[in-house]
């Protein structure tokens, strides 16, 4: 079930990335943005899936995809937000947060090799805190990537408590913690629709050929 799951995930990844690179040059920065986050989502479970099947631990490539993620995400907002406010926010949270991770792994180094709970809480943290930027933005605003933000927001959410406990399952039996991967796996699903949905309401052209 899990890996039905993970696999349904990874084509919808790639199905997504391959609609949304359809439109890559002739979109704005932050569509841009958006497709090459797909790219490196691709890139990350790609590579673990390479790592994994040559027996070793592709647990580091979670700080590749958090970080990763945080900072294409926060370049993705930054684009979208207008408010003066809210840019000066992005980008000092994007130094901060960076800087505080570089000092992290110079000091303990051993974090690299199993989940980073400060990692993960707050690149996603602040990632959501962005998306209801964004919301609240559209109240006012054209409605610009609403449905990617919303299934963005929902995942970090629901995705950071998941990986916050990461590290307590795996202390636990196999069973447990299949519990907490397969759920992940779905949420993955859930916010792919959300950015298929979005390619079809927002970019995708149908031409009508009317015969005289």
């Amino acid at each position: 079930m899990h890996t039905y799951l993970v696999n349904t995930g990874h084509i919808l990844l790639l199905i997504n990335f391959i609609l949304y690179s359809l439109g890559f040059f002739r979109n704005k920065s932050a569509y841009k943005i958006f497709t090459v986050y797909l790219f490196v989502i691709i890139g990350v479970q790609l590579s673990s899936r390479i790592i994994r099947q040559m027996g070793l631990s592709n647990l580091y490539l979670s700080h590749v995809y958090f970080i990763g993620q945080f900072i294409i995400l926060s370049l993705f907002y930054l684009q979208l937000v207008k408010d003066p406010f809210q840019q000066k926010a992005i980008k000092i949270g994007f130094v901060l947060v960076l800087s505080t991770l570089i000092i992290q792994y110079s000091l303990k180094p051993e974090m690299f090799f199993k989940f980073n709970l400060y990692e993960i809480f707050i690149t996603s943290f602040l990632l959501i805190i962005y998306a209801v930027f964004h919301f609240y933005n559209m109240l006012d605003e054209k409605k610009e990537f609403y449905y990617i933000n919303m299934g963005l927001l929902l995942y970090l959410f629901a995705s950071t408590i998941l990986f916050l406990i990461g590290n307590l399952t795996t202390k636990f039996s196999k069973d447990f913690s299949m519990i907490t991967w397969t759920i992940n796996a779905i949420l993955v699903i859930v916010y792919h629709i959300f950015f298929l949905y979005e390619w079809k309401v927002s970019y995708f052209r149908t031409k009508t050929i009317n015969s005289n």
